[in-house]
């Protein structure tokens, strides 16, 4: 009954931690003290079948509350993340009474960020899920750790915050007169049993393991608030301006694209009079907000992803407007564009253009990440575009590429990310891009179509959010840093992730080794036993 109640409340928390619109920091901490406990009771079948399912249940939670849709292949991926998911703590299990106990304290946390890493390596889904960093938004004393060891030092500490949990939640309630099997680590050959400890022994052996991650949890924290409060001098900024186009213009151009029917090839040959005036509309409501916001003083603009449709046929004539609007305002003038080809496989593009003060085109980038089952376009080579600008070095990726963190690690002082997103899953998917600033040591400017925009300074602050729903416009403005910094992580990557990945597998080779040695020590002990009598 203890331990269904402790997978229950366990997965109840952990739905509160999946990286969604309903996240609570603090379950994040209590959901793996809880399953680790249920883990390492019981039967090994009931523990890893009840851990896999809790993790399928918070995977399948994820893409409800997110709308990201259902079906046999949303299941088929929740089973097979739910999988990963749950290798952590069947390593924990199987290596608990096999190491030291220092090392046993670290094969759970160590295992959880190797876990987190390779998701993101193996899986289409970078950060979006099953990373616990994003569930620590707006914690920045926290979150500064990210600089060094990216967003996987975070959940190596939680994982760790648990393994100390439950060392001491297994000593301080075994039987007065003894210590647990499972807290007794065998060394030098002996068997696991019981001893009679004191209250005193009890205590020394949770001690040094509470004051170890007490102190490296107080020296992050203390790093992260040294870094915010010494580290954040003012600097030079300039007013950027997100522009979108009016929710009844873009309403229009979607029932417009719908009523052609078809696919993607039959909107790009459709007469000009089904689409091109809804087309039209929207790109001159987007030049008028580029000129407002020009004339109130910026001197770059964005506009979000996809924030015009046009058919390769008007592409250009699309571009040549906004290179006059450039000119014509003297700005840096980023635009989104959803193209519709008539020419295959994918039958258009989802890229963004940055146009300069002068008029030139000085990228265009495509979009590396398409989002899994929803969009059909080639992924671009995924290279960051980066331009030495007045305004310091000026960066560029588009929506979902900002969940994969590798991609991310760019020299730059600004990021702009233009994004499309939808009321359920806007804000979640905006804070977690906020992680991607304090990696990279860069401000991050999100123009969310649909969804919550955010301006981030390097250390993860909130310079300005705008929701589209809430205001009913796409209109958000900051005065952003025009000087980013190196991170640590931004120079060794993910040197920390790939060392976790490492220590997992030497603790699992230790362990698979361990019970021989024990095995040839007791053999070894019955020879020199039964020599002296014989």
């Amino acid at each position: 009954m203890q331990r269904t109640a402790l997978l229950a409340a366990g997965t109840a928390l952990m739905l509160l931690a999946v990286g969604g619109r309903w996240d609570i920091a603090l379950a994040a901490w209590i959901f793996p003290v809880l399953l680790l406990r249920f883990s390492r009771t019981g039967r090994a079948w009931t523990a890893v079948t009840g851990i896999w399912a809790a993790n399928v249940a918070a995977a399948l939670f994820w893409t409800w509350e997110s709308a990201l849709g259902s079906g046999p292949v949303i299941v088929v991926g929740a089973v097979a993340i739910g999988a990963l998911r749950t290798v952590p703590y069947v390593l924990d299990r199987w290596l608990a009474c096999r190491l030291p106990a220092w090392a046993a304290l670290m094969a759970f946390p160590a295992a959880v960020a190797a876990s987190e890493f390779l998701l993101t390596l193996v899986t289409p889904f970078g950060t979006a899920f099953g990373v616990l960093a994003v569930t620590q938004y707006g914690e920045l004393p926290l979150l500064q750790i990210t600089a060094v060891t990216g967003a996987y030092g975070i959940g190596f500490l939680i994982a760790w915050s648990a393994s100390v949990a439950n060392l001491v939640w297994a000593v301080l309630t075994s039987p007065a007169d003894q210590t647990p099997q499972t807290d007794r680590t065998p060394h030098d050959g002996q068997t696991p049993h019981t001893e009679r400890t004191s209250q005193a022994e009890r205590a020394r052996r949770v001690a040094w393991p509470c004051a170890v991650f007490a102190g490296v949890l107080l020296a992050v924290v203390g790093f992260g608030s040294v870094r915010l409060a010494f580290f954040s001098e003012p600097q030079h900024t300039v007013r950027i301006a997100g522009v979108g186009p009016r929710p009844e213009l873009r309403a229009a151009q979607k029932a417009a694209i719908r009523a052609v029917g078809g696919g993607r090839r039959d909107v790009a040959t459709a007469p000009d009079a089904a689409v091109l005036p809804a087309m039209l509309a929207v790109r001159n409501d987007l030049l008028a907000s580029t000129r407002r916001e020009a004339v109130a003083g910026a001197k770059i603009v964005t506009w979000p992803e996809n924030a015009v449709s046009v058919r390769e046929s008007d592409e250009r004539a699309t571009i040549g407007a906004a290179r006059a609007e450039a000119r014509r305002d003297g700005i840096y003038l980023e635009i989104g564009l959803n193209v519709f080809a008539a020419t295959g496989p994918s039958f258009g593009k989802d890229e963004t253009l940055l146009i300069g003060p002068d008029g030139a085109v000085l990228w265009t980038y495509q979009k590396a990440h398409p989002i899994p089952g929803s969009e059909t376009f080639k992924p671009g080579d995924g290279r960051v575009p980066v331009v030495d600008t007045p305004y310091g070095r000026l960066a560029n990726v588009i929506c979902y590429d900002a969940d994969f963190p590798a991609m991310m690690r760019v020299r730059a002082d600004i990021v702009l990310v233009p994004s499309h997103d939808w009321r359920e899953y806007g804000e979640a998917h905006t804070r977690k891009a906020s992680l991607r600033a304090i990696e990279g040591g860069y401000a991050l400017f999100r123009q969310d179509g649909q969804g919550v925009s955010g301006v981030f300074d390097r250390h993860g602050r909130v310079l300005a959010t705008a929701d589209t729903f809430a205001a009913g416009a796409e209109t958000t403005v900051a005065h952003v840093p025009t000087r980013g910094g190196t991170t640590v992580y931004d120079v060794i990557g993910d040197t920390f992730a790939w060392l976790c990945v490492a220590g997992v597998v030497a603790l699992a080779a230790f362990g698979v080794a361990r019970p021989r040695r024990r095995r040839a020590a007791e053999a070894s002990q019955v020879t020199r036993v039964d020599v002296p009598a014989a």
